[in-house]
């Protein structure tokens, strides 16, 4: 059944209150300050209440929510969550226009906004704003997300109740959205904007003066919301560390979080290159993969052939053939239920590595939802192996409902491990995957659009071969009369290049020309080291309340997960903290929402109050993977928390089924998705091939498997070697001149494995490499110099 859902209708032909969404984004170095403006207008003949379900990025602090009715704007208060609930309720039985904005009791990466008794005809425009700081990639930049797209959460079986109100999210395809998106960007620094990269068409970067530390640019007409805005931001000589100081807010009492000046630290620590360069060579590398329906979607709508699952087994053959002979491994994976390879982690060794690389190759989207409590319990529940510090890799188009359980399970664990996280695709969430990295003192990494996940993936691998930096402390040098009380937790992990940040607030009198030195000291591969940051205490100009409503943030989050350790059991004293911390700052929490009442002119609203869902976009490759859904779908719930039940628009072919899933994912063990649909892989490029027959010690064999893939016959192969050079010496010779010849534009995702080739090859003594280099240049047309290989 198809049904024409072109205009402001929902895919039941209901019309859509929401018109339009203008989001501008103000970045000073790595801070983002972003103000969304959600404009609706009642077109028809009784009076609506909107609801609007959407993503934001999990760390972002909501510091501001007002709405503007004709020329009368009301600012909406933060209040305790069931006290606002109450008091929107209350203003629409009596008739009254009221908006209420909180946060999900199980993610904080999704809102819910309600827009109530809105009159027939009548325009309302909300505002929106929120602070957070930009993460620091591979290459430098600074990443920022605009989360567009928000895709149903699976919620796992007794893990919460579906009671209390429910919020439905109608979806529709994201070329259906019924509203219209609009962004804008202006980006300052104290050192020049270099460039401005984009997964969605730019106008070009405008620059507003001639040191080009100040630039503009917008998103190009016609935006999708087929995928998340995202924007990179590169600056020349990036990641100096810096101070900034801000003064507290005149009308707070000062000794209190928002009266005082509050300070952010970023570091960047540089470590010597000689201890970076020295990869370890233990360790237990435990691989968790999603294997849920979803995955057998396409990475990208550019590519339809290339499943997200099968970059994933193509990105598992680099991390096995990456691994260093001697440390330990074992690959789960995951669905709404979860397998392993091995009973426990084994020693990695031929044997070990080929038997795993049959089972990846086996690997299908088929496991049905994304349960992912499940084998994390088990894995911790492995003894660790002495001295082979635990690793643990997480890849994911997660959307769970229990994402703080999950979360908080890390955290317990996080003195036993390291975990690395990846968020596979559009919508995945920002709350589970940076969650998932922090709490175990790992990185995450998002691979969106056209990116390839193998690059990121094996950057992350290169950082889980590093040495581990210990015994991390942070002293304060002060003036006399002025302390510091850290509102950050402590910090549990650094990496090379990767930024710390630390929110302190000040307390006691300083002149304005006094200047502080904090001093990061850590052990690193058993050598003692430290970082010094000179600062000055002068507040900066024109910060406003950025500073201090990132460390409120930053402790409301701390403190909301010391009241889920504690389970409530400490009488509600962590909670109230919450609340009036919350309340003080403006800063939205679990337990709190904004509210905004409009009394008006005392007259109420006539009629019985219609209720209006306005859809979220999910990605046409998301909306393949669903046609034949049930009606309704139940994505997240908890009592008398936020639960969103999934509702498919009218175009979709449903069945009259109308029991309840927990997610997309689910259809798969129905055969609607995973194995049988996936799309045919494409011929395997000769990269992969390759490296698919290079030996877990690092060498290659003169076979016609290693002809094929240089693109040769064995005889063209063969008959070149020099006489005196042992076979496997020339195929691993061979193999490093046509990688650093013909990839050298992937040497992110060969390097490890090549670093394990030239190890081997030292370890043989072998002699005539000269000419075994010459003689290769010749066969396969390389002119790759002795010194390049590493030789």
């Amino acid at each position: 059944m198809m049904v024409n859902c072109c205009g402001l209708l929902t895919a039941y032909k209901e019309q859509v209150p929401l018109k339009s969404v203008v989001v501008e984004l103000e970045v000073r170095d790595h801070v983002a300050t972003v103000v969304s403006t959600l404009n609706y207008e009642n077109k028809e003949d009784k009076p609506l209440e909107a609801v609007f379900v959407f993503p934001l990025p999990g760390d972002a602090a909501v510091c501001h929510f007002s709405a503007t009715i004709g020329k009368t704007q009301i600012v909406a208060e933060v209040k305790e969550k069931q006290k606002a609930r109450d008091e929107y309720d209350d203003a629409l039985s009596s008739g009254q226009r009221a908006f209420l904005l909180e946060e999900s009791e199980q993610s904080p990466d999704i809102f819910s906004l309600s827009v109530g008794s809105l009159p027939p005809g009548e325009s309302a425009s909300i505002r929106l704003e929120y602070v957070t700081e930009l993460a620091v990639q591979a290459d430098d930049g600074l990443r920022f997300c605009l989360p567009a797209v928000l895709n149903p959460r699976y919620q796992p079986q007794g893990s919460g109740g579906n009671e209390g109100p429910g919020v439905q999210v109608s979806s529709v395809p994201a070329s259906l959205v019924p509203y219209s998106l609009s962004f804008s960007a202006r980006v300052s620094s104290p050192r020049p904007v270099s460039k401005v990269e984009s997964n969605c068409p730019l106008d070009p970067l405008q620059y507003l003066n001639t040191e080009q530390t100040q630039a503009t640019v917008k998103l190009a007409a016609g935006h999708k919301f087929d995928r998340d805005v995202e924007l990179l931001i590169y600056y020349k000589d990036a990641h100096q560390p810096s101070a900034v100081v801000e003064v507290g807010q005149t009308s707070a009492k000062p000794g209190t979080l928002m009266g005082d000046p509050v300070m952010m630290l970023s570091l960047y620590p540089e470590f010597p290159q000689a201890v970076m360069s020295s990869l370890t060579s233990c360790g237990e590398f435990v691989f968790l993969l999603d294997r849920s329906g979803s995955m057998g979607c396409p990475t990208n709508n550019s590519k339809q052939q290339e499943t997200r699952i099968g970059s994933a087994r193509d990105t598992l053959l680099l991390l096995l053939k990456s691994l260093p002979m001697g440390c330990y491994f074992n690959i789960y994976s995951f669905g709404s239920s979860y397998e392993h390879i091995f009973p426990n982690s084994v020693e990695y060794n031929q044997k070990t590595m080929v038997k795993a690389l049959k089972k990846v190759k086996e690997m299908k989207a088929d496991l049905g939802g994304t349960e992912l409590l499940k084998p994390l319990k088990h894995i911790y529940s492995q003894p660790c192996i002495q001295s082979q510090p635990r690793q643990l890799f997480v890849f994911t188009d997660g959307e769970v409902g229990n994402t703080k359980e999950v979360i908080d399970l890390v955290k317990s664990n996080s003195s036993s491990h390291r975990c690395f996280s990846f968020g596979i695709g559009e919508g995945a969430s920002s709350a589970l995957i940076n969650g998932l990295a922090k709490e175990g003192g790992g990185h995450a990494q998002f691979i969106t659009g056209t990116d390839r996940m193998q690059p990121k993936v094996m950057q992350s691998l290169r950082f889980a071969l590093q040495p581990a930096v210990v015994d991390i402390s942070v002293t304060w040098d002060l003036p006399k009369g002025v302390s510091v009380t850290v509102l950050s937790p402590p910090i549990t992990a650094v990496f090379q290049g990767q930024r710390s940040l630390i929110y302190g607030q000040l307390t006691g009198q300083s002149s304005e020309a006094a200047e502080g030195c904090v001093t990061v000291k850590y052990s690193l591969a058993g050598h003692p080291s430290q970082n010094q940051l000179h600062f000055s205490l002068k507040p900066a100009e024109d910060t406003g309340l950025t500073v201090h409503r990132l460390a409120a943030r930053t402790l409301i989050r701390s403190l909301e997960m010391e009241d889920r350790e504690s389970r409530g059991e400490q009488d509600g004293g962590v909670k109230k903290k919450v609340v009036e911390l919350s309340v003080r700052s403006g800063v939205s929490s679990a337990f709190t929402a904004f509210i905004a009442v409009n009394k008006g002119d005392g007259e109420a609203i006539q009629g019985p109050l219609v209720r209006r869902n306005v859809p979220a976009p999910m990605p046409m490759m998301m909306m393949a993977c669903c046609r034949s859904m049930p009606q309704r779908m139940y994505c997240s719930g908890a009592a008398n928390a936020m639960v969103m039940n999934y509702d498919p628009p009218a175009f979709m072919d449903c069945g009259e089924d109308d029991d309840v899933y927990g997610d997309v994912d689910d259809l798969c063990e129905s055969g609607s998705m995973g194995a049988s649909t996936e799309p045919q892989q494409p011929p395997r490029d000769p990269f992969l091939q390759l490296i698919s027959v290079q030996k877990a010690s690092g060498c290659w064999v003169l076979d016609p498997a290693l002809a094929a893939a240089l693109g040769k016959t064995s005889e063209e192969v063969e008959s070149p070697k020099p006489a005196s050079v042992n076979q496997e010496v020339w195929a691993t010779i061979l193999a490093l001149i046509w990688l650093h010849g013909f990839k050298m534009d992937a040497r992110e995702e060969w390097e490890l494995l090549a670093m394990k080739a030239v190890s081997w090859l030292r370890a043989q003594n072998a002699a005539c490499v000269a000419e075994c280099v010459e003689a290769g240049n010749a066969l396969l047309g390389c002119k790759v110099q002795k010194e390049a290989l590493g030789l």
